[in-house]
């Protein structure tokens, strides 16, 4: 059997955030770049087969209605910034999770989501939709809260490099979102993040490795996570201060980049094959095999959204009000 192991690179951005679609081709030149450099770096040691990049980095939701995200960032998907990744990504024969974007879908009218793409140079693998927004200042959709909706809520690619699986920044606060990946399969948990101080990965908080070492020896998964590294300037009114990093699965560092905004990239090797093996083998620390699923009466009451209607455009206003009364039935 051949051996799965490879470097993946982790890479964080400093950007400014584009006010329009036209403006998102700078961000996307810049990203490219930043794949070769990734590739360059590496071309003597382990090949690098993973790039990945952070949330918001092809457009950030700096307008605050659905109304103007739509009209003036948001984007459908496929386009030519995911036809660019895919050049690159045949060029180089690697897979790239890209930066999050604004996305359109022309079946969900109402709606607005973060998207990223998992790419290889033969085309879109999967689009993750982040299905838990940091409530209540963004205003894109959940794909879970859309009656109807079709589409998987935690797809996992399965490629010659592993199983891959991503989730979007304040999804990996919640313990489910990845567990649900790594039930479907995954071995290497993507996080696409735009994670700013206090909680980033400054003391005394440094929820960003607490939470990434967490979910990955939680999951037996490795951990591939690239954060926003944006400067107050290009990210008001946040300060960010990057420290992407990549985890094995059993919660080891491998890899971190320094704190402090500006772009980064760090590599670290991924042994799929060691995982593999420690998965059969191993009886204790199986926290995948130990799951006790049906324990858990809480995941049989609905909490948040406490009501659904998806014909209605999310609002920061709208937000609170749903909280609110997820607090309420909670207190119940």
């Amino acid at each position: 059997m051949e051996h799965i192991r490879y470097a993946a690179a982790a890479v964080q951005t400093d950007f400014a955030n584009p006010l329009n679609r036209a403006g998102m081709r700078k961000n996307t030149d810049r990203i490219l770049q930043l794949i070769d450099s990734a590739i360059a770096g590496a071309a003597p040691f382990l090949p690098v087969k993973l790039v990945t990049f952070p949330e918001f980095a092809h457009a950030a939701p700096v307008f605050p209605t659905v109304k103007e995200l739509r009209e003036k960032l948001a984007v459908e998907i496929p386009n030519e910034h995911t036809e660019r990744l895919i050049a690159k990504a045949r060029e180089h024969d690697i897979y790239i999770q890209s930066g999050s974007m604004l996305e359109l879908d022309a079946k969900y009218p109402n709606h607005v989501f973060n998207t990223t793409c998992l790419i290889n140079g033969d085309g879109i693998l999967y689009k993750y939709r982040k299905v838990n927004p940091w409530i209540p200042y963004e205003v894109h959709s959940s794909p879970h809260d859309i009656e109807g909706y079709e589409e998987e809520l935690f797809p996992v690619a399965k490629t010659e490099i592993g199983n891959i699986g991503t989730a979007i920044c304040y999804d990996w606060i919640f313990p489910e979102a990845t567990r649900q990946l790594a039930i479907n399969g995954a071995e290497i948990l993507v996080r696409v993040s735009a994670y700013m101080d206090p909680w980033n990965a400054t003391e005394p908080m440094d929820w960003w490795t607490v939470v990434n070492r967490c979910r990955a020896l939680e999951n037996m998964c490795y951990v591939v996570a690239s954060n926003q590294a944006a400067s107050l300037k290009h990210y008001p009114p946040y300060s960010w201060s990057g420290g992407s990093m990549i985890v094995d699965f059993e919660g080891r560092i491998l890899t971190k980049a320094s704190e402090g905004a500006g772009e980064k990239i760090v590599v670290a090797p991924v042994d799929i094959s060691a995982l593999r093996h420690e998965r059969k083998v191993r009886k204790g620390h199986h926290l995948l095999a130990h799951l006790r699923t049906e324990a858990y009466p809480a995941y049989r009451k609905h909490i948040y959204p406490p009501r659904i209607d998806s014909a209605e455009e999310p609002s920061y206003e709208g937000n609170i009000e749903l909280i609110e009364a997820a607090k309420k039935q909670l207190a119940e």
